[in-house]
């Protein structure tokens, strides 16, 4: 496939979506949404559903690309995913490639056009098994990453169910990014989760409530 590109005058954003040797990369403002360096996006969203393990009804917090509510779906122990992404133009770009094809023909997924940070208010307490959180960066969408945030997550987990937090590889900046990480897990403790350990493969964070 080529290398799409174009600048948004609704969102302020640039988008791109980038080949890679397996699935293709979203972009916004020059940020990759996934891991593509070391490990290619196919791998990256695999070690995710890998360390998750997801079951019965899913909650998926900023669809993206819809890799992690693909691969969510076809597990077989999978009964509904709800994927949240609030930009439209996200969603524009992932039907423009096969990868994402199946986001929008599966029908155990259901598509939320809206902000995760109102959607998830609307849902019944304990509505999900398993919560996939994959946020941009703190950088671009800071509210998803408040303790505010959190204990709605919290609510609408299941007794016994899984969270799978996106955690931000330190990279160079090693004793501020684990400071950052530290950060996560205090305040998802202190919403009520437990069990909390960082997932190095996944780059995540998993937590039991």
């Amino acid at each position: 496939m080529e290398k799409v590109q174009f600048f948004s005058e609704r969102t302020g954003n640039f988008y791109q979506l980038i080949p890679t040797r397996t699935i293709p990369v979203l972009k916004i403002n020059g940020v990759p949404m996934h891991r593509y360096f070391r490990i290619d996006p196919l791998m990256d969203t695999q070690l995710k559903i890998t360390a998750v393990k997801p079951r019965g009804n899913v909650l998926d917090v900023c669809t993206g690309l819809g890799y992690t509510a693909i691969y969510s779906a076809k597990k077989e122990y999978v009964e509904e995913v709800f994927t949240i992404e609030k930009d439209s133009e996200v969603l524009k770009i992932a039907r423009m490639h096969e990868a994402s094809k199946e986001l929008f023909e599966n029908p155990k997924i259901k598509i939320i056009n809206k902000n995760a940070c109102l959607v998830v208010r609307d849902f019944d307490e304990e509505s999900f098994d398993c919560i996939i959180h994959d946020p941009p960066t703190f950088v671009i969408s800071p509210e998803l990453y408040h303790v505010e945030f959190y204990e709605e997550l919290y609510r609408v987990l299941k007794k016994n169910g899984v969270l799978w937090h996106y955690a931000p590889e330190p990279g160079k900046m090693k004793s501020r990014g684990d400071d950052f990480v530290l950060k996560l897990i205090l305040n998802l403790n202190k919403t009520g989760f437990k069990k909390l350990r960082k997932d190095v493969k996944s780059s995540g964070i998993l937590a039991i409530k």
